[in-house]
């Protein structure tokens, strides 16, 4: 696996979904540890001053009129984190920890938070050796950035805290686990607390998996769109270059359109119909799934933009400038992350329920245009795919109720010195929750759609359809009497979350962007 350099100039979104994921592993570059030793001169020689500095030599917060002797200044640093890994509720998934350890060490690494090189190559170490502390759920307001999920992980730098076992369910005391791999803890000195604590990372870290996620899932839905077409007898000619970038040019619209008939391109069942059909429009649920999609898409691409510049910040208060200065700033606020994160879960929502809308309309009779009611063997007997449509529509419903956004909400905090927060954490959550939801949606949408297309025989479906259907059928069987159906539900989820849905489909009618 290829190792992902962390310079003083930043990551990028694929570095921090390799090391999240797949266990990429991170190594400091030079001029990264060059960066490191400049700040920290800095930094000492501030806590050599008579004048009091905010992190150095004073408390935090609404503490930070107290001037702190040099004898304590170690002890200041140590408590904060302490006191700050005050995290409640489950744990928080692996992928999201180290995602935010990562985000962390990009900005120590910047040479702009006066933390010594040393207190990075712990944090290299630690992802290295594949050690995860325990960040519960709830404690982050998203402002000064994620202090409390934060706090956890230099917790366990120290020798202290609690790591997620290898089985994610056992709980293993931080010292244990480093000396488990011949780590030894960290001594925190002057300012180095509060740069381990003051930034956006675990908010930006959840807004780049997600991304990662739903670009994915975007290209899942207009497979799985373009099948329920089809097997509704609809028409690939709302599709049609001509009618979207020359009139409405929207570019996300544009790919969706041209993702779409690619893959119903050379259906029979689609040609079945195209003359004598007394139908003059599809519904809406299909023919407007590319403005809803490239929507969508579009929404993606603008947090993206955001989660870009974010991971080129180097977020800490306070923060050292080339110039040697170190000065307080605001930086640290989530506003920017938590705008878009609230964004896309409306955006998430939204794509979920027109792809439920097309499922129902496949298990109706009186809509699907000859299909047996629930697309059952037996109907009366066998209830066919009733059920995984009351389980899409409750996740349909519980993501617009997700979709609620976190960041109109703010709470005071720290004595009113922290008097508004972004709740950027909170947005993060619910975001994930979402998406996973959405993969969820998706695979009922494509296990009926799949149905739907076979049980037009002995029409051909499109060949990119096919193909589909026969890499599904390698793992949930098709029509048929009544079966367990949560199983090959989560299979086709599985299917989903792979990519090999559009890998299949890109088979045939080339890449599905």
């Amino acid at each position: 696996m290829t190792t992902v350099s962390v310079s003083s100039s930043g990551v990028t979104a694929t570095d921090v979904v390799a090391v999240a994921r797949e266990d990429a592993p991170v190594r400091l570059t030079t001029d990264a540890l060059a960066a490191m030793a400049t700040s920290r001169a800095a930094v000492e020689r501030l806590a050599a001053a008579t004048e009091p500095a905010y992190g150095i030599s004073t408390g935090f917060g609404a503490l930070a009129t107290r001037h702190i002797p040099p004898e304590l200044r170690d002890d200041l640093q140590v408590s904060l984190i302490r006191s700050h890994a005050a995290g409640m509720g489950p744990p928080v998934e692996r992928e999201v920890v180290r995602a935010l350890m990562f985000l962390r060490l990009k900005t120590l690494a910047s040479g702009r938070t006066g933390a010594r090189p040393l207190v990075a190559e712990a944090f290299v170490r630690m992802l290295n050796a594949g050690i995860t502390p325990l960040v519960p759920e709830q404690g982050s307001l998203g402002c000064s950035g994620d202090l409390a999920p934060l706090a956890h992980c230099a917790l366990v730098a120290m020798g202290e805290g609690e790591v997620l076992g290898e089985d994610g369910g056992a709980r293993v005391p931080g010292a244990e686990a480093l000396a488990a791999v011949g780590l030894a803890p960290v001594r925190l000195a002057a300012k180095e607390g509060l740069a381990l604590i003051n930034g956006t990372d675990g908010m930006l870290g959840m807004l780049v998996l997600a991304i990662s996620d739903l670009e994915l899932l975007c290209a899942t839905a207009d497979v799985t769109a373009a099948m329920s077409v089809e097997a509704l007898l609809g028409t690939d000619q709302a599709f049609r270059p001509e009618l979207h970038a020359p009139l409405r040019p929207h570019p996300g619209q544009a790919v969706s359109a041209d993702n779409m008939m690619r893959v119903m391109a050379g259906s029979a069942i689609v040609a079945s119909h195209r003359t004598g059909d007394p139908r003059v429009q599809d519904p809406y649920s299909c023919r407007c799934a590319p403005q809803v999609a490239g929507a969508v898409r579009d929404t993606i691409s603008h947090a993206a933009a955001v989660a870009q510049r974010e991971l080129a910040a180097t977020i800490d208060n306070p923060v050292v400038l080339e110039s040697g200065e170190v000065t307080s700033n605001g930086n640290f606020h989530g506003a920017p992350l938590g705008y878009v994160l609230d964004f896309l879960a409306i955006a998430t929502a939204d794509l979920g329920s027109i792809s439920e809308r097309r499922t129902d309309r496949l298990l109706d009779r009186t809509r699907s245009h000859g299909l047996p009611p629930f697309l059952a063997r037996d109907p009366g007997v066998d209830s066919g795919l009733m059920m995984a449509q009351y389980t899409q529509a409750a996740m349909v419903s519980e993501n617009k109720r997700l979709a609620a956004p976190a960041s109109v909400d703010s709470i005071p905090s720290s004595a009113m010195q922290e008097d508004h927060v972004s709740m950027g954490w909170s947005a993060g959550r619910k975001l994930r929750r979402a998406v996973d939801n959405l993969r969820r949606i998706l695979a009922v949408e494509l296990v009926t759609a799949a149905r739907g297309l076979e049980l037009r025989a002995p029409l051909a479906f499109a060949p990119a359809s096919g193909a589909v259907v026969a890499a599904l059928r390698e793992r949930v069987p098709g029509p048929g009497p009544d079966r367990f159906t949560s199983p090959e539900l989560a299979a086709a989820e599985a299917f989903v979350a792979t990519g090999a849905v559009v890998e299949a489909a890109a088979a045939v009618a080339g890449p599905i962007r």
